[in-house]
Order: C-alpha cells, then structure tokens, then sequence
C-alpha cells in the first residue's frame, strides 16, 4: 500500500504543471491586461510581454505535445525526464532553445523553432506513433493559433484594440510555427514524421544534416529577397483562411516591434 502510494506521488510530481509554467503563463496574462489600459507605455509594454510570454507557453505547450504522444506511444522515460511538467527548463538547453528563439522572434519576428524533447524512439511501439510524435509539436502551434482567433472572434468581434491586435499576432506566429515546422527538412518535425520511413543512408543523412539544414533554411527566408515576403504571404494567406485579421495581425507586429 505505502509502495502504491508512493509510485502514486512520483507519477504525481513527475506530471504537475511547474510553477515556472505557471508563472509564465500569469505573465502573459498581465500583458494582456496591460494591454487594455489607456497610456501608450503601458500598451506597448502589454503587447510585447503578451507575444513574448505566449511565445513562451507556446514552446512548453509545442514541446509537452511531443512529450504526452510519446508516453501514451511506449517511452516512459518522457515522465521521470519531466518534459510532461510544461517545465520550460527541461527542454533541453535553456539559453540556445529558449532564449535565442525568443531573442530572433524580438529583433525580427520570426518565431524559430525552440527546445527540444529527447525521445527513445527504441520504446515507442510503430512506425506511425514515430510520425505522430514528431506531427504533435506543430499540431499544438496550429490548434492554438485558431484558439486565439476564436477568442478574437467571440469576445472582441470587429474590434481593432492593443489586446486583439496583440491575440491576433501571437496567432499569426502560431501558424507561422507550424508551416515552417512542418516543412520536410532535417532538423524540423517535418522531417521527423517522415523519418522512419525513409532508407537508413537517408536517415544517417538527416541526422548530420540537422545540424545545420534549419539554419541555411533560416538564412534563406531572412537573406533572399521576396523569399521570407511569399512565404509570410503563405502563412497570412492559411491565417486568414481559419479567421485571422491581417490587419490585426500587422498592427500587432507593429506594436510589438514598436523600434523598428
């Protein structure tokens, strides 16, 4: 009975959402209230604390769905690792998958990919669950972006204000994580979902690949000209196409890039 309780609480502390997630996701809050009130400064402020701290949530939130299809697919290991804590620490190194996206997502608006959860692939039970746990990070960038919008929609329906415009852009950048995400390229879980089917010479490939293929990719979109522009114009066009405001949207880049 003590044994059972025990493995209980373990399950228990190893599943609890973290204070630090916690904390976070208050904080976007708070710049959403900010948002509302009628000084500039306090705006502008509200807007860059919502993006910047629901970009933060969104990573846990990305990195936890790898994490939870994992579990139920075979790897136990994702529980006592913490990754099913929605800890943003426990994906992997906080500086270079944390910090560095969030640092790119403020100087130009593109939200890298960020974190990363180690899975025993060796655990998990087929071919296809292999596919889905690299498809869930995306899928959450995705279902939360047309959760924002719908929150646009219902409770602030024809409104232009700080807090939509901000919603709106925090949105836009959900879908724009999950078109790049889901591009088939070493590195991205695109490729990931198609990895265990490809030959092992193509794999072994990948891996040396994933190095450095997202930031030629990266390098691509920010140096080429009209590259990064019609890629934007597919992520806005898909945006749009799930009820998003592109107006809101620009307005809330604006805003959040209030130096530029």
């Amino acid at each position: 009975m003590t044994g059972c309780c025990h493995t209980g609480a373990v399950r228990t502390q190893h599943t609890r959402p973290s204070p630090l997630f916690l904390a976070l996701l208050a904080v976007t809050i708070g710049g959403g209230v900010l948002t509302i009130l009628e000084s500039e400064f306090a705006y502008t402020a509200g807007v860059v604390i919502l993006v910047l701290g629901g970009w933060a949530v969104s990573l846990c939130l990305h990195e936890f769905g790898h994490a939870i299809v994992a579990y139920r697919g075979g790897d136990r290991e994702v529980a006592w690792k913490g990754y099913l804590t929605l800890d943003i620490r426990r994906y992997t190194d906080p500086l270079l998958s944390i910090v560095l996206p969030l640092i790119f997502l403020l100087i130009g608006g593109i939200p890298l990919p960020g974190g990363a959860v180690w899975i025993n692939h060796h655990a998990l039970r087929s071919k296809r669950v292999e596919s889905w746990v690299s498809l869930a990070g995306p899928l959450s960038n995705l279902v939360l972006g047309v959760l924002l919008i719908l929150s646009v929609q219902l409770f602030m329906p024809g409104e232009l204000t700080p807090l939509s415009a901000g919603l709106s852009f925090l949105a836009f950048l959900q879908i724009f994580a999950f078109l790049l995400n889901i591009l088939p390229i070493p590195g991205l879980d695109g490729w990931g979902a198609i990895q265990p089917y490809l030959s092992y010479k193509t794999q072994v490939f990948g891996h040396k690949a994933a190095q450095w293929a997202p930031l030629i990719l990266f390098a691509v979109l920010i140096g080429l000209p009209g590259v990064g522009s019609e890629f934007a114009n597919l992520v806005l066009s898909i945006f749009e196409a799930v009820g998003g405001s592109r107006l809101a949207s620009a307005v809330g880049r604006n805003t959040f890039m209030f130096w530029l």
